[in-house]
């Protein structure tokens, strides 16, 4: 099982790299629409809270390295935290209560507060002009479509996954 859970570490980790690179190409904004987001919240449903979370702290980290996006200072460790957030609490919920909703919901809310932990971090060694609050806010702002994509494809996403014979053997 530990295998199986790397290699779709490695998949959904690549994907989180892969696909803000094609929302970039095509001048898509992937701070609007959040593109890297989708894949760390869809591990930690089919991978649990620790791969999850690993997913969401390494998926920043290596596309910030291999694509300079996001920047490395000081959006990549922010994003870290976030993705950190969301990667380990949508694999929690999920893995208690099994509903995929409440599960995104909540690891979207939990995920900002670990955003704001990360910017205050970051304006405490890497950059003191940041106001972790204000950093926040206003990528919640501008976050919008990209949150609302979340919540309308992502239980899709698991439910079509889910019921995919295939798939649901792969990861079982």
């Amino acid at each position: 099982m530990k295998t199986k859970k790397l290699i779709l570490s490695g998949f959904f980790i690549a994907c989180g790299i892969v696909l803000p690179m094609a929302f970039h190409m095509f001048s898509m904004g992937g701070s609007i629409f959040l593109p890297m987001h989708i894949p760390v919240l869809i591990a930690g449903y089919f991978l649990g809270p620790i791969y999850g979370a690993g997913v969401g702290i390494i998926t920043p980290v290596l596309s910030g390295l291999l694509t300079g996006m996001p920047p490395l200072v000081p959006v990549m460790p922010i994003m870290a935290f976030e993705l950190c957030g969301y990667g380990l609490v949508s694999g929690l919920v999920f893995s208690k209560t099994n509903k995929v909703y409440l599960s995104l919901i909540v690891a979207m809310i939990v995920g900002r507060l670990f955003a704001v932990a990360g910017a205050y971090v970051v304006a405490l060694t890497l950059a003191p002009k940041i106001n972790p609050i204000m950093y926040v806010v206003g990528g919640l702002t501008t976050a919008i479509p990209g949150m609302l994509i979340q919540l309308i494809f992502i239980p899709i996403l698991i439910k079509l996954l889910m019921n995919n014979k295939e798939i649901s053997k792969a990861i079982a």
